[in-house]
């Protein structure tokens, strides 16, 4: 006997527009979440790499602020013995 298109042997609706649906949100929500999977990676390194190039010593900031004027030699030096 033959079958109308869609219809299973149990003589309900095997797939047909339901199934193709159902299958693009499948791979739609498998596409979005490999995106958002690698944008995550991409901030953490982005952070990673920001936070390690933009922390200065202590030390570092002392010379600065000596070099700009804003503390003296005497407290540079004594702010420079605390810190070593």
């Amino acid at each position: 006997m033959m079958m109308p298109w869609g219809w299973g042997m149990g003589g309900g609706w095997s797939g047909g527009a339901f199934g193709m649906i159902f299958m693009l949100v499948f791979w739609a929500l498998i596409i979005v979440g490999i995106v958002l999977v690698v944008k995550w990676f991409v901030e953490q390194g982005r952070r990673g790499s920001a936070s390690d190039a933009g922390s200065e010593s202590a030390l570092d900031i002392l010379k600065k602020r000596y070099a700009r004027g804003e503390i003296g030699k005497e407290e540079f030096e004594a702010k420079k013995r605390d810190l070593l």
